[in-house]
């Protein structure tokens, strides 16, 4: 798709709709470990050769650029991100961009407690390289389970890498878990608790139609509204925190007589889900999206590789910032073109 110029001055902290766009998401791969069904569905996966994603380099450009447009907060997902080879690296690139104020990661936490060659857990060297908080992808605490849905025995190591998180120094991790119908009804109470023995935020994730088109049905679609509904049924009232935000879309509450924060991802269900959404979206084969609900996405890879200046990849930024939608497309006839994996989570 040809990358367009903007028609007007636009200023990058705000797009057509009122939209404030402070927040970039990165993916590096669209490799991953594990094989989860809603978002790499089906063993066989054809990988991009190393050639076709973007490099260090590239990225830290493009993140310089948009900084200097007023991106201040960098998620640096998948794949899963830190199967990438030397990505540590990324981090202390990532991290010397004056204006970024806050570097997390989207992470299955399976490599946080794997030891680098210095000796270290990757956790603390991602801690040292300025990350400061962690998403980590937690649908179940049942093994078998988990190694349905993952398609990986790798819970053991999900335990281990979020024990080194916090023995590192991370105060902010974030368990995310996809709702599924039929699978999350028996794990929802087991993660309250492993969540609030740990002091872990915990959020739960409506399923999305992004992977394929069979990925959401009637049948295993499952609205946060009723877990919340299951919730309150055993520990009381949620108690609303609309003045508590992640970078996120989440809606916060706390738990009534525990000091528990949840968090709420209801993309289908909540009409008011994009409102307040402030993020793009940079796939590691170097497409700028605008919107993850949306099939728009602008290629920089090449404008890169063939010497566009700085001023350039400005405009081309502001270009793609000017064409963000209003909203997802996910409630109308939204039919995926790409996985997740190869998109970023």
């Amino acid at each position: 798709m040809e990358i367009p110029g903007p028609k007007r001055i636009v200023h990058l902290v705000e797009d057509a709709f009122g939209h404030r766009i402070s927040y970039l998401r990165i993916s590096v791969t669209d490799r991953c470990n594990e094989r989860c069904a809603y978002c790499m569905p089906g063993e066989f996966h054809e990988w991009l050769p190393h050639g076709g994603i973007l490099t260090y380099e590239e990225i830290e450009r493009v993140v310089r650029v948009a900084t200097g447009l007023g991106v201040r907060k960098l998620r640096v997902t998948g794949g899963e991100p830190l199967t990438r080879r030397e990505v540590t690296g990324l981090f202390e690139m990532l991290s010397a961009i004056p204006g970024i104020e806050e570097i997390g990661v989207s992470t299955n936490g399976t490599l946080l407690a794997s030891r680098l060659p210095d000796g270290s857990t990757m956790a603390e060297a991602l801690y040292r390289r300025g990350v400061r908080n962690l998403n980590v992808s937690l649908d179940t605490l049942d093994r078998a389970d988990y190694a349905a849905v993952a398609g990986r025995d790798y819970l053991p190591r999900v335990l281990a890498g979020l024990e080194a998180a916090q023995a590192a120094g991370f105060e902010k991790i974030r368990l995310n878990a996809v709702l599924v119908h039929g699978r999350s009804e028996g794990a929802i109470r087991p993660l309250l608790d492993f969540a609030w023995e740990r002091g872990l935020i915990l959020r739960f994730i409506e399923l999305m139609p992004i992977s394929t088109t069979d990925v959401l049905s009637e049948e295993n679609f499952l609205p946060v509204r009723t877990v919340m509904k299951s919730i309150e049924a055993v520990h009381g009232p949620l108690l609303p925190e609309p003045g508590f935000r992640t970078n996120g879309p989440a809606v916060y509450y706390r738990l009534e007589g525990r000091d528990q924060r949840l968090g709420f991802i209801g993309a289908m269900t909540d009409f008011h889900f994009c409102e307040s959404c402030n993020k793009m979206r940079l796939t590691c084969d170097g497409k700028l999206r605008p919107c993850l609900g949306s099939h728009l996405e602008f290629d920089l890879r090449e404008p890169l590789r063939a010497g566009v200046t700085d001023d350039e990849l400005r405009n081309l930024i502001l270009g793609v910032v000017e064409r963000k939608p209003k909203e997802h497309d996910f409630r109308g006839a939204y039919a995926p073109g790409r996985r997740m994996v190869a998109i970023g989570g």
